[in-house]
C-alpha cells in the first residue's frame, strides 16, 4: 500500500480506534443513527459558529461516552478560528469542500476537498478558510466540551472577545492570538 494511502486510511480510522475498548463499547447510544443532511444530532437549531457559519454536532459526545465529537462546519466568506491550545483533546480536520490554511506549530500547509490533517493537543493551532465556501468534517478526541462551549458561545447576548475567550478557557481551550489574515 502506498504511504499517502496508509496514512489517510489510518487517519480514517481514528474515530473507530477512539471508540474500541477491551470491555467493549463505551458509548450511550446502542443503535446505529443518521442525521440527514441540513440536521444536527440534538435536533436543536444549527450551532452558528461567531454567529453566520453552521457548525453542527452530527456526533455528540452523549453517543460516544465522552470519547469523540464530530462536527460538520460550513463556511461562507473568509472566516478562521484564532491561534488556541485544546489541552485535553487531539483533533482531526477533513476538508469537504472548499480550500483551507491550517497551521500547527511550526507546520503551514493549505489543504483542498478530500485532504485531513491531525493536529495534537497541546500545540497551538488555528485555520482560516481561503475559499468563499467550504466545508470541514472534524472530530476532537476525547469529546470533552468542546460542544458546550460552542453552544455557549452561540447563547451568548454580546459576544465580545474577553467573553469567547473566558469560555474557551472554562471548556479547556485557550486563546493565545487573533485569527490569520488572507
Amino acid at each position: 500500500m502506498k504511504r499517502k494511502q496508509f496514512l489517510l486510511n489510518t487517519l480514517l480510522a481514528t474515530p473507530s480506534l477512539a471508540l474500541a475498548k477491551q470491555s467493549g463499547y463505551p458509548g450511550n447510544t446502542k443503535a446505529p443513527f443518521i442525521v440527514q443532511s441540513g440536521n444536527n444530532r440534538s435536533g436543536e437549531p444549527m450551532m452558528k459558529y461567531m454567529g453566520l457559519h453552521p457548525n453542527d454536532v452530527v456526533i455528540s459526545r452523549k453517543d460516544t461516552g465522552n470519547a469523540l465529537s464530530v462536527f460538520l462546519f460550513t463556511g461562507y466568506g473568509v472566516v478562521g478560528t484564532p491561534l488556541h491550545i485544546h489541552y485535553h483533546q487531539d483533533e482531526f480536520f477533513t476538508v469537504i469542500e472548499g480550500k483551507y490554511r491550517f497551521v500547527c506549530g511550526d507546520l503551514t500547509k493549505d489543504l483542498s476537498a478530500g485532504d485531513t490533517i491531525f493536529l495534537p493537543r497541546n500545540i497551538p493551532h488555528q485555520w482560516l478558510q481561503l475559499s468563499e465556501t467550504g466545508k470541514l468534517i472534524y472530530a476532537v478526541n476525547p469529546a470533552g466540551e468542546l460542544e458546550d462551549f460552542f453552544k455557549e458561545v452561540n447563547d451568548l447576548k454580546n459576544p465580545t472577545n474577553e467573553a469567547i475567550d473566558n469560555l474557551a478557557l472554562k471548556h479547556g481551550v485557550k486563546h493565545l492570538g487573533p485569527p490569520l489574515k488572507a
